[in-house]
């Protein structure tokens, strides 16, 4: 178009490029820099991705500055407030929030694929049992394609439809098999006249003896977890899934990356760490102790739960996820619980201190989340696999976005080599 922006690129010796400007709906305008390579023999370096878009995408949309998580344009505030997590999940797929006869059949259609084959129950029995469930994960799911290899043309939307709603039924199942293997329960069969989240919480919690009724308190709470975390933008994990699937690799060896990728102590393990940051801190006397060591540049000591690489504001979901955290302690009676009353001195000591507000470093969603699982009685190693599962509604819309892109291809960064010039083998004497 005759009135489209333009980028110029000043390099001495060379003629200025013009590069377009793409302006997005929201966020910074983007420079498309496609054109350098093939036209101009130039890369550009930017290590973690910090200024680069790789995608364009109509899923999620984060306002750092703001505090402002969006799904298809719905604030999180909203969504955790009026809607249940497969109504998020319909939104995420469809981009519109299902009505009441596409609410019921979608529900309906994921409770048929919620049984997983029952040769993959004799897998758990190859892992130790004191094995990391996500270990667990990256084996099962990744094995999920030897079981439906039916589904391979992934330009097919009927076939990626198909891939969606079986991942999205099974994740709970294979968690919950992880942690009954784990403590050597018998597997519970998931119940179809359960809704999602309550049919969770009975393959965990419950067994052969006796019927289990989830507490409606506990599942609304662990519901919002999983709403919190159904998608983020083009995160770590995220990332991951579409560079996979640019290959044209299968969905689920893409989702099994993606939980490899979210294991990691600096992404979903975060919640992992900060109630293991608690059990060490032990005791509100010893609060100020550890203050003073998160502030000393030479103490590798970090306070985990505070702060975030997106957000320069409060992190909304942590402001519901306080919410849900109170709730379900007065629920159980646990208002004094001994970790929630360090962590609510944590946060006081750091929405007050001049150093935590300088640097912004305000409490995150995990701060909250690991309470409130433990409260629930999910165990620690298990709060990542709570993540993945919530998390895989994003990857796999957009690892479908991707596929159904025009102009997608398979993910290649590039690098500065800073190696040895070319240099020939000496002889074996000579080295």
């Amino acid at each position: 178009m005759a009135n489209e922006r333009k980028a110029k690129l000043i390099i001495e010796g060379r003629d200025p490029i013009e590069l377009p400007i793409i302006s997005p709906v929201y966020g910074n305008d983007c420079i498309d820099i496609r054109s350098l390579a093939n036209k101009h023999g130039l890369f550009t370096y930017d290590t973690g991705f910090l200024s680069t878009a790789s995608c364009r995408s109509k899923i999620s949309f984060i306002d750092g500055d703001k505090g402002m998580l969006l799904y298809r344009g719905y604030p999180i505030e909203q969504l955790a407030s009026r809607c249940n997590f497969l109504e998020v999940a319909f939104l995420l797929k469809h981009g519109k929030l299902p009505n009441a006869k596409e609410k019921l059949e979608f529900e309906t259609m994921i409770k048929k694929h919620t049984m997983v084959h029952e040769q993959m129950a004799k897998f758990y029995q190859g892992f130790r049992r004191d094995a990391h469930p996500m270990a667990v994960m990256v084996g099962v799911v990744g094995a999920l394609s030897a079981f439906y290899h039916d589904i391979g043309d992934f330009a097919d939307p009927e076939q990626r439809n198909v891939s969606f709603n079986r991942i999205i039924a099974k994740l709970p199942t294979i968690i919950a098999l992880a942690y009954k293997y784990s403590i050597g329960e018998p597997f519970m069969y998931p119940r179809n006249d359960l809704d999602y989240t309550s049919n969770f919480m009975h393959m965990m919690f419950g067994t052969p003896c006796e019927k289990y009724d989830p507490n409606p308190v506990l599942v609304r709470a662990l519901d919002t977890i999983f709403i919190l975390h159904a998608d983020h933008e083009q995160n770590a994990s995220t990332s991951t899934v579409r560079l996979a699937g640019s290959s044209g690799a299968n969905p689920y060896a893409c989702i099994s990356a993606g939980i490899g990728c979210l294991w990691g102590a600096a992404h979903g393990g975060a919640n992992e760490a900060c109630l293991r940051m608690l059990e060490e801190i032990g005791d509100i006397s010893r609060v100020p102790e550890y203050i003073k060591r998160a502030k000393d540049k030479n103490d590798r000591f970090k306070l985990m739960g505070f702060g975030h690489r997106v957000y320069k504001n409060f992190d909304p979901r942590a402001k519901i996820m306080r919410r849900v955290c109170i709730e379900v302690l007065q629920e159980l009676g646990l208002e004094n619980d001994r970790l929630f009353r360090l962590a609510l001195e944590l946060e006081r000591i750091a929405l007050e201190d001049d150093f935590f507000i300088e640097k912004k470093l305000y409490p995150n969603v995990d701060f909250y989340s690991g309470i409130v699982q433990k409260a629930i009685g999910i165990p620690i190693s298990m709060f990542t696999c709570v993540f993945a599962l919530a998390r895989t509604v994003g990857w796999m819309v957009q690892w479908a976005e991707m596929i159904s892109d025009p102009e997608y291809k398979i993910g290649r960064p590039r690098q500065i080599y800073e190696g040895s010039p070319l240099r020939d083998v000496p002889p074996i004497d000579e080295r």
